[in-house]
């Protein structure tokens, strides 16, 4: 190990900066906060560039820690820093991007794919692809003006399903659907004004869920482009579901036809 380097140290410095979009997209390089996270990235080959963690959280995760490429000791100050997390967990990874084409992902025949168009929320995002993980996509998709992945509340909502599951980051959410429809899937639109209803769609063919932005859903245009729009059914007197719980349950029904 190392003497603990303060805030003020120009490795920390230059970490630091990864909470900047910005560099991140220049760099290509992304912070992973929490064990959770690290461990996460530790188990893709070749992502973790190097780790920083406190005296206490080395010494609590020090076989986590072992198979890291360069671990840094920082002191407490340091550390709150380089993680956004109100109380920090003490060890945060440097990380290298991980996104990867759709082309890729559909060259692997999936059965099941989510689509997030112009989902913004963090939380929402990071959320949506620990449920896909959870339920066996083999993708999630964002698109258009949706968050980007790597945003530090995104990874930490996650929880490690980033670095298990595919992110494809695309501009263009009409040319998303066009594509997986033209590589075989049925792109089924999750609205609360669809015509279908969620529990009499036939899902076991190969499917992509396609999601919308948080406050106003799917625009008309890109929900028509889809095979059918599908709507959860409401039986009390909810308005409607949230993003992530309408995740949930579409992506879990389709799971279960499938299997």
């Amino acid at each position: 190990m190392n003497t603990p380097l303060s805030h003020a140290n120009s490795r920390v410095k230059e970490a630091r900066k990864l909470s900047r979009r910005s560099v991140r997209t220049e760099r290509r390089l992304f912070l992973a906060d929490g064990p959770k996270a690290v461990e996460g990235a530790l188990s893709v080959p070749d992502c973790v560039v190097e780790v920083f963690a406190t005296v206490r959280a080395a010494d609590e995760h020090a076989q986590l820690l072992a198979d890291a490429p360069q671990v840094w000791l920082v002191e407490d100050r340091a550390m709150e820093s380089l993680s956004d997390s109100v109380t920090p967990a003490g060890v945060v990874a440097v990380c290298r991007f991980l996104d990867v084409p759709l082309s890729d992902v559909l060259a692997r025949s999936p059965r099941l794919l989510t689509v997030c168009a112009d989902v913004r929320d963090p939380g929402n995002a990071g959320t949506v692809i620990r449920t896909s993980d959870a339920a066996g996509a083999a993708a999630v998709v964002l698109a258009g003006h949706s968050v980007d992945p790597y945003n530090p509340k995104t990874v930490r909502a996650t929880v490690g399903s980033l670095f298990h599951l595919p992110v494809v980051i695309a501009t263009d959410p009409g040319e998303v659907v066009s594509e997986l429809r033209s590589a075989g899937l049925r792109v089924l639109a999750a609205d609360g004004g669809g015509e279908r209803d969620l529990f009499e769609v036939d899902l076991t063919p190969p499917t992509a869920w396609l999601l919308g932005n948080e406050a106003w859903g799917l625009p008309d245009e890109l929900a028509g482009l889809a095979d059918e729009r599908v709507a959860i059914p409401i039986h009390g007197r909810a308005e409607s579901l949230n993003l992530a719980t309408a995740a949930a349950v579409c992506l879990y029904a389709s799971a279960r036809a499938h299997r």
